[in-house]
């Protein structure tokens, strides 16, 4: 589940929150102090925190333990004082595309490294039993059992 959490911003909180939530069925979250937002931070996976800049201005060093986290969540900085809702749609939809396609090319990168790593060990499984079933004095039930694991091998390197 999505969730995004707010901490520590002026404002009429709870109705930006729900209309936050509205906009992008995000399960929204707010947090009235550092601490309660810590807490949030510590027992949850958030895909978004909505940080007031003016809070990152006045306390640095509460900004940036609440930077450190963060976990997976894309930090939204927005100037409450100044911006309006439409902005902090537009805002958290944008980072949550970027968040969605950041996660899908890791995802990607990941399966070609895994891909990559078993070719070599397929490879390396098939260069052994070739060796293996050259063997003089091989015995019948081990050179069955050995072309057996030669063919699994030959099939899976087929579905990579």
């Amino acid at each position: 589940m999505s969730r995004t959490v707010f901490p520590r911003w002026n404002g009429a909180r709870e109705d930006w929150a729900k209309a936050l939530h509205e906009a992008t069925a995000e399960v929204t979250e707010v947090a009235d102090t550092l601490r309660q937002a810590l807490s949030h931070l510590r027992a949850q996976e958030f895909s978004a925190v909505v940080i007031d800049q003016s809070f990152l201005e006045t306390e640095p060093d509460e900004s940036e333990t609440v930077l450190e986290h963060l976990g997976m969540a894309i930090p939204v900085h927005i100037n409450f004082a100044i911006s309006g809702m439409e902005r902090l749609i537009r805002e958290i939809r944008a980072a949550l595309h970027r968040r969605k396609k950041e996660a899908v090319l890791a995802r990607q990168g990941a399966q070609q490294a895994l891909r990559s790593e078993l070719k070599g060990t397929v490879t390396a499984l098939l260069l052994s039993c070739e060796m293996a079933l050259q063997a003089p004095n091989l015995e019948t039930s081990a050179e069955a059992k050995m072309r057996a694991v030669y063919k699994i091998a030959q099939e899976m390197r087929a579905k990579l």
